[in-house]
C-alpha cells in the first residue's frame, strides 16, 4: 500500500507509517488552555501558569494549520511550559494514562504541546508512573491527588533526568511568532 492508500498515510522504506497533526483527547482530570501558555492569553503574567504536578516540560509556539480558507495557518505566541500530570489522567477511567498528544488540552493547547519531545516526555512521564504505581501499589490518581505520593513520584523523574522546571531565564522568554514579533 503505498502514498494516498489512505489519506495521512506513507509508504516509507516498505512500512506504512501515519503522523497524526492531531487527535481525540481526553476527558482529564486537568486540561491546559491558552490561558496557561500564551503570551497574549496571559497578559501582564511573566511566564506560563507552573504546576504543581509538573511532570516534564515543553516550548514550541502554539501553531495550528486549519482546513479552511483563507486562513490556514495560525501562529500564537506562547511561554516556554510544564507539562502537569493531571492532563495524563482521564477523569472517569482509573489505571489509564494518555502518553502522547491526545492528553487534556484543548484544540488550540495542542498546538504546542503535540510536538514529538513534548510527546516523547509525556510518553516517558506516563511509562515511569504506571511502573511507579506497579512497585508502590498505587493508582495513578492517588499518585496526583496525594502531596508526599506526587513528591515522591516526582523524585523518581528527577532522577531518571526528567527535567520538571524550565531555569527562570527561559520560562520568562517566550516563544515569539514564526513571522513577526510576540502576540
Amino acid at each position: 500500500m503505498g502514498m494516498g492508500a489512505f489519506k495521512g498515510w506513507a509508504d516509507v522504506a516498505g512500512m506504512e507509517t501515519c503522523d497524526v497533526r492531531e487527535s481525540r483527547r481526553i476527558q482529564a482530570q486537568f486540561t491546559v488552555t491558552e490561558n496557561h501558555v500564551g503570551v497574549e492569553a496571559r497578559g501582564d503574567q511573566q511566564g506560563a501558569a507552573q504546576f504543581a504536578d509538573t511532570v516534564g516540560i515543553g516550548s514550541y509556539r502554539i501553531d495550528l494549520h486549519p482546513s479552511t480558507a483563507p486562513r490556514n495557518y495560525v501562529d500564537i505566541s506562547n511561554w516556554p511550559f510544564q507539562i502537569p500530570l493531571g492532563a495524563l489522567l482521564p477523569v472517569r477511567v482509573e489505571n489509564l494514562l494518555a502518553a502522547n498528544k491526545n492528553i487534556g488540552s484543548t484544540h488550540i493547547t495542542n498546538g504546542c504541546y503535540r510536538l514529538h519531545p513534548v510527546e516523547w516526555n509525556i510518553g516517558e512521564a506516563a511509562g515511569a508512573l504506571a511502573a511507579h504505581c506497579l512497585n508502590n501499589g498505587q493508582t495513578p490518581h492517588q499518585v496526583r491527588n496525594g502531596q508526599a505520593e506526587l513528591a515522591d513520584f516526582q523524585q523518581v523523574l528527577t532522577q531518571l533526568g526528567v527535567p520538571l522546571h524550565w531555569p527562570e531565564s527561559i520560562r520568562l522568554t517566550p516563544r515569539l511568532k514564526l513571522f513577526g514579533t510576540a502576540d
